[in-house]
């Protein structure tokens, strides 16, 4: 029987400590199963432990260059141990032992353990996005000393050291401190030739934080202007500014009043005479965006050139390369998704990123042949928006939709598929020009405007962004819809 081993960190959020840990355990050759992780200062009893032992040096034949992962893995850990969870350091040894032994894992996505942690990083990254957003400095005047701006906060996690550095390059001239009940942090600017430097200190109480002064009475009044009363939607303001951050937002204190006021000042602001402006917004040349006027489709291998060149809307000219359909002409079944996501742009192939694989299992598990399909995109180009070095998809609007649809209409016209499958809303309408909601009409045969069947059914990146806990019973109900199409997808 394997002996259990305990792992003392030193930090909550000690990622180095883990590595080496983890590295030197998988040297070793223990199994999750039999490794216990604590924190120092959060020791627990183990009740099943029994003389448990707790190393306090990793041996040296074990330290070393450790086993191979993607890189992906090692950005996820990084969030991930920032998360108040007790058991992320057990599920992240557990991801590494099973990324060791279970290579096919970097290319499950709805493994349970890896949804989780993902789960966890992205709780992560929007507790510390909120910490952003929602920290008050309140001013305190030193004797001959500069001014400190003191402010409290509440994480849900183990963020403060990590989010530091944005408050650190937003106000590097700035004496502030930042308090919250787990640690704190404060900010030294650079004087006398020498660098500005965070220190990091335990954790406050509230109390410990100035009252409200002259600045924030400013702040309220500032706030209480710029409130627009005609944009006011409750639900998704309490979406991105949750009730748990209001009692420590001193703005949170004026949206009751606000908000009933609403209506009255709407009405007032539509009374109001309109004002004209002042910019002149000039025209694009109506050539460029006709220029795949010109190009004459007769196969499919004209089309990419043409789309290429494609400027009817904005997304083309800030995408990689267009993302033409993939498979033969003819084929039986035609498989439509929305666009291109950050792989397919690189690569100019649709359905190759993470939504794509998990379409190639689900092909794979009815018994279909990818290369007899004609697979698609409702848009051509890729949409995104920038955040940091990421292109985070965008799902495009209606009106490039409707300018990329005379694309849909050549490949149509090219493959002459027998049938349709439609993966998603914005495919959906497309295909039938009407909208679609698809969990009502869900796995349904419906026809297009010549009367063609068309089977509505969720995009694959819909069940990528379900509850993880749910993942095995979604793609199961995703089969059943898909397999309806099983004739069309095998039919000589």
């Amino acid at each position: 029987m394997q002996s259990r081993r305990t792992i003392l960190l030193p930090g909550e959020t000690d990622f180095d400590a883990f590595r080496r840990h983890a590295r030197a355990l998988i040297a070793e050759g223990l199994p999750p199963e039999a490794v216990e992780w604590q924190v120092a200062g959060r020791q627990e009893g183990d009740l099943f432990g029994g003389g448990a032992e707790v190393p306090s040096e990793i041996p040296a034949a074990s330290q070393g260059k450790g086993p191979g992962v993607p890189p992906a893995f090692v950005v996820l850990c990084k969030s991930t141990i920032l998360h108040s969870d007790a058991g992320r350091f057990g599920l992240l040894y557990r991801l590494l032992w099973r990324l060791v032994h279970e290579p096919a894992l970097r290319h499950d996505p709805l493994d349970a353990d890896m949804l989780r942690a993902q789960l966890l990083g992205k709780a992560v990254r929007r507790d510390q996005h909120k910490m952003t957003a929602f920290v008050r400095f309140r001013t305190v005047t030193r004797p001959d000393q500069p001014d400190l701006h003191v402010a409290w906060f509440e994480p849900e996690h183990h963020i403060v050291e990590a989010t530091a550095p944005f408050f650190a390059r937003r106000f590097p001239n700035m004496h502030w401190a930042i308090l919250t009940p787990r640690r704190s942090v404060r900010w030294f600017p650079a004087e006398g030739g020498t660098a500005g430097r965070l220190e990091l200190a335990p954790g406050c109480r509230r109390e410990d934080a100035p009252p409200a002064d002259a600045g924030e009475q400013l702040w309220l009044t500032y706030y209480a202007n710029i409130f627009n009363p005609a944009r006011l939607k409750l639900s998704m303001m309490q979406k991105e500014m949750p009730r748990r951050y209001w009692h420590n937002l001193p703005e949170a204190a004026l949206i009751g009043e606000l908000a009933a006021q609403a209506m009255e000042r709407s009405g007032h602001m539509i009374e109001q005479p309109g004002t004209s402006t002042t910019r002149r917004i000039q025209r694009l040349p109506a050539a460029a965006s006709k220029v795949q006027a010109n190009i004459a489709i007769h196969r499919l291998d004209d089309l990419k050139p043409a789309m290429d060149r494609c400027r009817e809307c904005p997304i083309g000219q800030f995408a990689t390369q267009s993302v033409p359909g993939a498979g033969p002409a003819p084929a039986r079944l035609m498989v439509v998704g929305e666009q291109p996501g950050d792989h397919e742009d690189l690569r100019g192939q649709p359905f190759v990123g993470p939504a794509g694989r998990l379409f190639d299992r689900a092909v794979a598990e009815l018994g279909w042949q990818r290369e007899r399909l004609y697979v698609t995109n409702a848009v051509k180009h890729f949409k995104y928006e920038l955040r940091g070095k990421r292109r985070m998809h965008k799902t495009p609007g209606q009106l490039e939709v409707a300018a990329c649809h005379h694309w849909l209409e050549e490949e149509l016209r090219l493959v002459q598929p027998r049938a349709i499958l439609a993966l998603g809303a914005t495919a959906a309408r497309s295909v039938l020009g009407r909208p679609v909601a698809v969990t009502q009409e869900r796995g349904q045969w419906l026809s297009d405007a010549t009367g063609r069947p068309v089977l509505v059914t969720l995009h694959p990146s819909a069940l990528l962004r379900a509850d993880p806990q749910q993942g095995e019973a979604n793609f199961a109900l995703w089969l059943d819809d898909l397999r309806q199409a099983t004739e069309h997808a095998l039919g000589d």
